[in-house]
Parts: C-alpha cells; sequence; structure tokens
C-alpha cells in the first residue's frame, strides 16, 4: 500500500474532467427551481399566491406547502423543519416556496412574482435575547464530577468570565444541489450533494409518502461537504424529488452562493460563562460552566453538536472538580448544524480561554500552565467518566517544541518585542485532544460489498462518501491491500443507497474507521474463498497460510510457485465459488448514558499539537502568520500525502474561524455576508511559507483499519495556537493580567483588543487622566 498516493481523482480535480452532481450530461426536459424567500426574520403568512407566478413563460408548477403528498418535514433528528411552511416563516430568507420553470432564468423571473404576504413578529436573533426569553430547543444537558461548588469556595483564586464565538459559514465549493429523476413505473432516482445518502433517501420518502425503496440516493462526490451536507442536504433533495414527482419530468436544484449562504446552517455561535478556581501554581481545581449554542429556528443536530462541545470542554487538560450545563437557544436564524469538529472547537476554545486568564493573572507563562494541568497517570479519567488508556498530548508536546526550537523562539520574540514599540510578535502553543466516534452510539456501523469479475478487475461499494477527503482513496488501498492485489485493479463506485443500505454519515472523522474495516472484512470474505481455490489447486491443505500479494498466491517461502490473481479468480468462477461478498462492522465498547453523564463515548482519541507565530502591527491590527508548526497522530497512516493535506487544510479552516470568517445579520435579521466579496475565508496569503507537519512516529492504534487514526476533524482545533499566539502578542503593547480578544479575531477586534491592553497600562502607570 502505497502511503504516499495521490488522490484517486486528483487529476479529474485539477483537469476539471470529475464529474460532480451538476456536471452530468443534462437531461432531455430537466426542470430548474427557484425559491422564494421570506423577507422576514419572523412573521405570519397571510396569503400565498402563485397565479401570477404561473402565468410566466417558461414556468411549469409552483411548489407550496399544499403540494406536499407525505409529511411537510425534513427534521433530521427532531420532526420540527417543515420543508415549506404554511402558516408562519421563522427566519430571513426562508423558502415558502419554489418555483419550477423550463429554465433557472424563468424561474427566477416567476418567483419575483409570487404574490406572498406577511405580518411581522418579533424574533429573537441573538443568544442574549434567547436566554432572557427562555427560548430554547429541547432540555439542559448536564455533566459533573466531584463536587464543583465546594472546590470553588475553597479555591485560592477564583476567576469568572464569559466567552462569545461567532458561527461559520462552510462556504464550500459546490453548493447545495440534487437531480431527481423519475422513471414511468413511479420510482426515483436522485443525485444528490450530500454526505448522508440514506437519511436524503427517508426524507424524500417521507415527504412524497413512499416507502424507500422507490427512492434510490446517489451521491458521485462532493465539492465539499465539511458537515454542512450532512443534514441540509435533504431539503434541496426534496423539493427536487417533489417537483419531479408533481411534473413527471427531471428536476434540478442548485443554489447560487448567495441562497446557499442565506437558507443554510452555520457552525453554531456559543456562548460559555464560567467560574474557575485554582491554585498558587496553576493548578486547576474547579470549574464551572454553561454553554448556549445558537441552534436557529430548529432542532437540526443542534443536541448532538452541544454535546460534544461540553465532551471537549477539558480539551487536554484534567479538571477534578466540574459542572458542564449546556442549553440550545432557538432564535430566528437558519438552523444551525453540523461542522468540522461538530461542537468541539467552542467547548475547546473556552477552556483554552480559561487557562490562558489563569496564567496571567499568576503572571506564570501559559505553556506552564498547560502543560501543568495535563492528563497524566493518576489523573486519566475524564470528566465523563472514560479513562485515557493511551494518553499521547506530552508526546506531541514535547516533539513541537523540540522540532520548532520553542524555548529559543520564546526569547527571539521577546528580543523583537523589545526592539519595536508598534509591532508585536507572539508564540501561541496548544494542545488537541480529540474523541473520535459518534456520540449517538447506534451510528457507529458500516456495510460494503465487493465484487469480483472474471476478469480479476475489483469493484468495491461502501456506505462512505467522497467530499474531498480522500475516504475513496483510502478505501482502495484498503481493498487492494486485504485482498493482495495491485491498486490498479480496484475501482470505487459512487456511494448509493441501492448497494449499501442504511448507511450512516459520512461524519465525526470516522468514515475510514468505520468503512475501512467494512471493506476489509469483505474482501477478507473473497479471500479465504479465493485462497481456498488456489490451495486446490497448489495441492494444499491449509489455505490460510497462502501469501496473497502482487496480484499472485503462493505458499509461504516458495513465490515460484505463484499462481496470477486472474487464473484463480477464473477457476473460481467453474467451481461456482461466489465473487461477491457482504462486510460489516460497528465499533465495539462504546456507550453514554446522558440520565448519569458517564460512559465511554468514544473508541480512541486523536492527538495533536500546534505552535503557530504571529506578528501584529499596532496602529492597524492586521496580523501577519509567520510560522506554524504541527506534530499530528494519525496513527499508522493509511495515506501520509492524504494525511498531511487534511491537516493543513483542517489547521487553515480553523484560522478562518478563529481570525477572519465573520458571517454578519443587520439589526432585522437579514444576513449581510452573503458572497466571497463581504464573507472572508483564508487564501494562500494568510498561509505561512513556513508551515511544517510532522506525524507522530511509533503511534499505530490498535482496534483501528490497519492500525491508522481518524484525521479529518482533529486538525481544525490546532487554529487556537493562533488565536493564544494573538493574545501573547497583544498582551506586549501592555501589562494586561486579561486580554479579552474576540472571535473572530478580525483586525478590528484585534485593534480593539490593542487599545484596551494600552488603556490598562496607562492607568496602571497613572498617565491615563480621567475627568467628568
Amino acid at each position: 500500500m502505497s502511503k504516499g498516493r495521490p488522490h484517486e481523482s486528483a487529476v479529474g480535480h485539477v483537469s476539471g474532467s470529475a464529474v460532480y452532481t451538476d456536471d452530468q450530461r443534462p437531461l432531455s426536459g430537466m426542470l430548474s427551481c427557484f425559491p422564494v424567500l421570506a423577507p422576514h426574520a419572523r412573521a405570519r403568512i397571510t396569503r400565498l399566491e402563485p397565479g401570477p407566478a404561473l402565468e410566466q413563460k417558461g414556468v411549469v408548477a409552483v411548489l407550496t406547502h399544499r403540494d406536499i403528498p407525505g409529511l411537510n418535514d425534513t427534521g433530521s433528528v427532531v420532526p420540527d423543519e417543515v420543508l415549506l411552511p404554511e402558516h408562519e416563516v421563522s427566519y430571513w430568507g426562508q423558502a415558502v416556496a419554489w418555483v419550477v420553470a423550463e429554465s433557472e432564468e424563468s424561474a427566477r423571473l416567476g418567483a419575483e412574482k409570487m404574490v406572498v404576504s406577511y405580518q411581522p413578529l418579533d424574533p429573537i436573533l441573538d443568544l442574549e435575547t434567547a436566554i432572557q426569553a427562555e427560548s430554547f430547543h429541547g432540555k439542559a444537558q448536564v455533566i459533573r464530577r466531584g463536587n464543583p461548588s465546594d472546590a470553588l469556595e475553597k479555591a485560592a483564586h477564583l476567576l469568572e468570565g464569559e466567552v462569545d464565538m461567532d458561527p461559520q459559514d462552510h462556504f464550500y465549493l459546490e453548493t447545495q444541489v440534487s437531480w431527481a429523476v423519475p422513471d414511468s413505473e413511479g420510482y426515483l432516482q436522485v443525485y444528490a450533494s450530500t454526505q448522508h445518502p440514506s437519511e436524503t433517501q427517508a426524507v424524500i420518502a417521507h415527504v412524497l409518502g413512499l416507502p424507500a425503496n422507490r427512492v434510490v440516493v446517489t451521491s458521485l462526490r462532493m465539492g465539499g461537504g465539511f458537515g454542512g451536507k450532512e443534514s441540509q442536504a435533504n431539503p434541496y433533495a426534496a423539493i427536487a424529488a417533489l417537483a419531479a414527482r408533481h411534473t413527471g419530468r427531471p428536476v434540478r436544484v442548485r443554489l447560487k452562493r448567495e441562497h446557499d449562504m442565506i437558507l443554510t446552517g452555520k457552525r453554531h455561535g456559543f456562548l460559555g460563562r464560567y467560574r474557575v478556581g485554582f491554585s498558587d501554581d496553576g493548578t486547576l481545581e474547579a470549574l464551572e460552566l454553561e454553554l448556549f449554542s445558537d441552534g436557529g429556528w430548529s432542532s437540526d443536530l443542534s443536541h448532538a453538536v452541544l454535546q460534544r462541545a461540553m465532551f471537549h470542554s477539558d480539551n487536554a487538560y484534567f479538571i477534578p472538580n466540574m459542572r458542564v450545563s449546556g442549553r440550545v437557544c432557538k432564535t430566528n436564524k437558519a438552523s444551525n448544524t453540523a461542522f468540522r469538529g461538530f461542537g468541539g472547537p467552542q467547548g475547546m476554545l473556552v477552556i483554552e480561554e480559561i487557562v490562558d486568564r489563569v496564567a496571567r493573572e499568576l503572571g506564570l507563562p501559559p505553556h506552564h500552565v498547560r502543560e501543568r494541568n495535563f492528563y497524566r497517570r493518576g489523573r486519566e479519567v475524564t470528566h465523563y467518566g472514560q479513562t485515557l488508556t493511551d494518553d499521547r498530548t506530552l508526546r506531541v508536546w514535547n516533539d513541537v517544541k523540540e522540532a520548532a526550537s520553542f524555548e529559543a523562539r520564546l526569547q527571539e520574540v521577546a528580543s523583537f518585542n523589545q526592539q519595536n514599540a508598534h509591532r508585536k510578535r507572539g508564540l501561541g502553543l496548544t494542545p488537541v485532544k480529540f474523541g473520535i466516534s459518534f456520540t449517538n452510539t447506534p451510528m457507529n456501523q458500516a456495510g460494503a460489498y465487493v465484487l469480483v469479475y472474471l476478469d480479476g478487475s475489483v469493484q468495491v461499494n461502501h456506505g462512505g462518501t467522497e467530499m474531498g477527503q480522500g475516504l475513496h482513496t483510502k478505501m482502495l488501498q484498503v481493498a487492494a491491500r486485504a485482498l493482495g492485489v495491485k491498486e490498479e485493479r480496484v475501482r470505487i463506485m459512487p456511494t448509493s443507497t441501492d448497494k449499501v443500505p442504511n448507511t450512516s454519515p459520512t461524519a465525526a472523522s470516522s468514515g475510514s474507521d468505520l468503512n475501512g474495516m467494512a471493506v476489509r472484512q469483505a474482501c477478507e470474505v473473497l479471500k479465504t474463498r479465493i485462497a481456498g481455490i488456489a490451495a486446490k489447486q497448489l495441492g494444499l491443505n491449509t489455505p490460510e497460510e497462502l501469501v496473497c500479494k502482487d496480484d499472485t498466491i503462493y505458499p509461504p517461502g516458495e513465490p515460484e510457485r505463484k499462481l496470477s490473481f486472474d487464473e484463480v479468480v477464473a477457476r473460481a468462477y467453474v467451481e461456482q465459488v461466489s465473487l461477491a461478498a457482504a462486510g460489516y462492522y460497528r465499533t465495539p465498547n462504546i456507550y453514554f448514558d446522558k440520565s448519569t453523564g458517564r460512559g465511554r463515548p468514544f473508541h480512541y482519541f486523536a492527538y495533536g499539537c500546534a505552535l503557530s507565530e504571529v506578528e501584529v502591527d499596532g496602529f492597524t491590527g492586521q496580523f501577519t502568520l509567520r510560522r506554524v508548526d504541527i506534530t499530528h497522530d494519525v496513527g499508522d497512516s493509511l495515506n501520509e500525502l492524504v494525511d498531511r493535506g487534511q491537516i493543513e487544510g483542517g489547521f487553515v479552516q480553523g484560522l478562518g474561524w478563529l481570525t477572519s470568517e465573520a458571517f454578519l445579520w443587520d439589526e432585522n435579521g437579514r444576513p449581510l455576508t452573503t458572497e466571497p466579496s463581504t464573507y472572508k475565508i483564508p487564501t494562500i496569503g494568510e498561509v505561512p511559507e513556513a508551515f511544517q507537519v510532522r506525524l507522530l512516529e511509533r503511534a499505530e492504534q490498535p482496534g483501528v483499519i490497519y492500525g491508522s487514526k481518524a484525521v479529518g476533524e482533529p486538525p481544525f482545533m490546532l487554529a487556537l495556537s493562533v488565536r493564544e499566539a494573538l493574545r501573547e502578542a497583544v498582551a506586549s503593547f501592555g501589562t494586561a493580567h486579561y486580554v479579552p480578544l474576540a472571535s473572530p479575531a478580525t483586525p478590528e477586534a484585534i485593534l480593539r483588543a490593542i487599545d484596551g491592553v494600552r488603556n490598562e497600562a496607562e492607568v496602571a502607570d497613572g498617565s491615563l487622566i480621567t475627568g467628568d
């Protein structure tokens, strides 16, 4: 297995030949859809008249709630998400109808002619208002260990505060898109850019009032997903399917970038309120933490996102007395959803803020306080009761410090800051401990179906979806390794519900773990059958001892007696041995009891550490990311090239969340940053030339596919090192004990923070004169 194998679609990606959903050859008679958007964040619908739109040339139909034959709901967990509203709109831009026409332009013109009247109602547009109004989805969640109240009273030092985190748009290159193709027998083929084909299938079936077996959903590949297509691909696939069912013609839904950013949910904004007690040397003794997430208008996956934030509110730190509670707030915004990290980044940001504040309050280096509070022997049980059996935090931490010459660079930065009054540098060193598994235990399962043809070629079907992350590449490698054939023989098929049913989403960084084990199991079934045939041909009684390698099969130590894979496959057919096999895997020994807040929700943890160096301009608040050093734990990597790409990409996406991607609304709840010109994702200019990534050595993970580890989400949180480096640089402009820094830390936010520490320094030395 080549660990440096390029992505299986790399050439297609860069040449433009890779086929995405909307790149397929247009079908004869295909119709297009366009949404009619509500101009209020909350309002009662008093009139919905499609007649004028139907008069527009080219318009074939207008879909409203009246046209839904099944359930008017696309909620993925809680049935609280109407597809087309009948009485009330719940966020600005909610689609109240869809116009179906011969062309997208005709559909747009028809949408402009729709007559809709509203009675505006008072919306809830932020977390503080929702908390005051007690506007929540579901019940509170609580995880507790020890007696934090008593420990806080006895602690030598006590701090309290709040941390705000803004949302983040997924900004995948390919917006939400689905094609629905009906046939003459009442069946429906749907091509969707979805991370969860089985759920998309189920939602379509519910909306149309059909059994699931009449709907096939296929995901060819996605141009990015990041969690935004785990549940939120479903409404657009359902609209396409509804229009196809209504008209009897193929239909496409493809959102414009502006509509995608208006209609779809984001990473949850969070508010954290904390009280922390600690000793003179910075040891954390107690923490009471309240987390509030902005769920938007419906539940979606918000409860699970909040739960993972609560799980990760310790990051890599042992806190003996801890109570973390959480509520999902109901606001009149688009329903927020899964996003890379799934709540983990928000929980980690809060504890990193707390640890830094503790260090500054005591006048200690933040990296000393971080290291002092790491989990270690005798302190290896998390606040939810899971024992860390192979904690690698210190390994990645020390590896980065040594490889990046951390101590020497501390001196270099201090020297630079002494010599420069208006430009300051900072170093941020932060760890990551991220749990791997779906926290909804039943979702930790996967299936595969592998076929061997008479010419020796292999076709692999599995339940995972490809969104650019390299899952198909790894599954190709797993199949080739398990069968003992060259990778060129193996073809990975598009993910489809008629090949592997009842699949889990490709999410939670578990795609390779789950599907890899299922693919390997199917291949091992086939290999056992094929080896049995080869043993007969070789005159052996023990096929288990045969070596299968490089398209050949031979007895151990006797490669000269090798048989070709092709001839053995041909013989298997003659002897009526099946050359198709299904594989299935479920993750063992994971569970969690919400009522007690105890369990073992994760199969294992992935670890990482990053050191970032920044330079901040004191006049503008702009900064340069000068250098990044990362050591990340990927186990025994299935593909080092793919894993490095995931680490680098995850870090840069985290950089955007923390420093540039400010999503804004006006006072009426209308989104303002709905184009690339106003919503600032990182560019190549923000990525430092000195970007060093090291994979932790001797890191095989037992019980996972070929000793590898998940790599999709954990690197995202490594970007917290940039936030802490910025805080360190800002602190150097003054002598503040506390350096509040907004998230994202845009240049404006950094400049406000600099002004704050300068003013505090002036007050401290008496140079700031105040009066009435």
